[in-house]
C-alpha cells in the first residue's frame, strides 16, 4: 500500500496514513494487545478510584491528594529518557511484562495494607510512587512494539487505535472501579483489579516479536543515564520538526494537564445542572468519551494525516475547548466542550507520537519516545501548578462572570 514518507525539514513534514481503514485491526500480534492495554489501563484506572477513597476517607490529607497527582508524572519527568533507553537496548516484551508485574504488585500491597489496616502516609507515598515508575517504564516499550508490530505504513492507525484502547480503559475504569468498591468493599476490589493485567502479561509471553524484529536484533547500543534528557533532546534537536511535536505535547500537557480531571468537582458545583454529583459523573464521562469518539472518527473518515499542521490545530483547538469550557455558565454547551477537546486531544497526542517515531532513527527510537513522554506526559505535573495556583490568583476556575 502506499504512503508518503515524512520529509525532513519539509514545510509541513506531511505523513500519510495507509488507506485501510482500522488497519491496526487486522493486525495478528497488534489486535490481542490493544485489547490487554485496554483492560491494563482500565485496571489503572480502577486502582485510582479505590485507594484515592481509602486515602481520603482515612487521612483527609488535601496535602496527599496533590501528591496522588503529582506522584503519577513526576516519574514520566525524570525517567522516561532511561527507560527509553532501555527499550532500546532490551527486549520490549520483558520491559512490558515487568511494568504490569509492577501494576499488580502494588495494588496487591494497596489490598495487604488496607486488609491489615497498617496503612500509613508513608506507605502510601511509596506505593504511588511506584504506580508512576510502572507508567513511565511501559510507555517506550509499547511504542516500540506498536511499530514492530504494524510497520511505519500502518503505524498511525496502531497508534491512533492504541490510543483509543486505552482511552475506553479510562472511560470505563472510573465506573468498573466505583462497582468494585460498592459491590466488594476496597480490600476484595484492589485484589480483584490485580487480574485486570493478566491478558497483556499472558499475550506478551505468546508474540514472537520485541519490539526490535523488523530493524534487525537488538544491537550494542550506548548506554542512557538517568539524567541524560538534556544530551537525547540536542541529538534530535537537528530534526525542527521532531523538536516541534515535542514542545508542542508540552505546551499542552503543561497548561492543560491532568488539570480538567482533578477540577471536575468544582466546576460540577459551578454549572450548578442538579446535582453535583451527577453532574460531577457526566462531565468525567463526556470527557473520556471524547478521546474514545475521536480515535473511532479519525480511523473511520482517514481525513486526518499526521502531519505538523495537523497537530497544531488539534493542539490549538484542545487548549481553546478547555479555556471555553471553564468560561461557560451553560450545562449543556460545557458537555460539548468536553467532547470536542477529548477528540483533539486525541490527534494532537497521537500524531505528535506517529510523527516522532516515524522521524526517530531505529537505533534510537526509544529515547527520542522516552524525550516525547518527558513533555507530553512528565510535564503534566506542572498542570496543576498552572490551573491550580495561576487559575485561583486569576479567577479562572469554575464559572466565569
Amino acid at each position: 500500500m502506499p504512503t508518503h514518507v515524512l520529509e525532513e525539514g519539509g514545510e509541513n513534514g506531511a505523513v500519510a496514513a495507509a488507506p485501510r481503514k482500522f488497519a491496526a485491526l487486522y493486525n495478528k500480534d497488534c489486535r490481542p494487545y490493544l485489547f490487554g492495554a485496554a483492560l491494563a489501563m482500565m485496571a489503572d484506572n480502577i486502582e485510582h478510584v479505590i485507594t484515592y477513597w481509602v486515602l481520603w476517607e482515612k487521612f483527609h490529607s488535601p496535602a496527599l491528594t496533590g501528591f496522588e497527582v503529582i506522584s503519577h508524572w513526576v516519574p514520566f519527568l525524570l525517567f522516561s529518557v532511561y527507560f527509553g533507553g532501555l527499550a532500546d537496548r532490551h527486549d520490549c516484551r520483558r520491559i512490558i511484562q515487568a511494568a504490569q508485574a509492577l501494576f499488580m504488585l502494588v495494588s496487591a500491597l494497596w489490598g495487604v495494607l488496607i486488609l491489615t489496616d497498617t496503612l500509613q502516609v508513608w506507605s502510601a507515598c511509596v506505593l504511588l510512587i511506584l504506580h508512576g515508575v510502572a507508567g513511565a517504564v511501559w510507555g517506550p516499550g509499547e511504542q516500540l512494539m506498536l511499530h514492530d508490530f504494524v510497520g511505519p505504513a500502518e503505524l498511525p492507525s496502531a497508534v491512533r487505535l492504541n490510543a483509543t484502547f486505552r482511552s475506553l480503559g479510562i472511560l470505563f475504569g472510573p465506573v468498573v472501579g466505583s462497582a468494585l468498591l460498592l459491590g466488594l468493599g476496597p480490600v476484595a476490589g484492589i485484589f480483584v483489579n490485580v487480574a485486570f493485567y493478566l491478558p497483556l502479561m499472558i499475550f506478551l509471553f505468546r508474540t514472537k516479536l520485541t519490539g526490535h524484529t523488523r530493524d534487525g536484533s537488538i544491537v550494542a547500543r550506548p548506554r542512557v543515564g538517568l539524567f541524560d534528557s538534556v544530551r537525547v533532546l540536542r541529538e534530535v534537536g537537528a530534526n525542527p520538526t521532531m523538536v516541534g511535536m515535542i514542545v508542542l505535547a508540552g505546551l499542552g500537557a503543561f497548561f492543560v494537564g491532568a488539570s480538567l480531571q482533578s477540577s471536575m468537582p468544582i466546576f460540577a458545583q459551578d454549572l450548578g445542572a442538579g446535582s453535583a454529583g451527577t453532574a460531577y459523573g457526566v462531565l468525567l464521562f463526556a470527557n473520556g468519551a471524547g478521546g474514545v469518539l475521536g480515535g473511532i472518527l479519525l480511523e473511520a473518515t482517514g481525513r486526518i494525516k499526521p502531519s505538523v499542521f495537523a497537530a497544531v490545530v488539534s493542539t490549538a483547538v484542545y487548549g481553546l475547548s478547555s479555556l471555553f469550557f471553564a468560561m461557560t455558565a451553560s450545562y449543556p454547551l460545557a458537555l460539548v466542550l468536553l467532547v470536542i477537546g477529548g477528540v483533539a486531544n486525541l490527534a494532537s497526542m497521537s500524531i505528535g507520537q506517529t510523527v516522532v517515531q516515524l522521524l526517530a532513527k531505529p537505533a534510537e527510537r526509544g529515547r527520542v519516545i522516552g524525550v516525547y513522554n518527558v513533555s507530553a506526559n512528565g510535564l503534566r505535573a506542572g498542570s496543576g501548578f498552572t490551573v491550580g495556583l495561576l487559575g485561583a490568583a486569576a479567577g479562572c476556575t469554575g464559572r466565569w462572570g
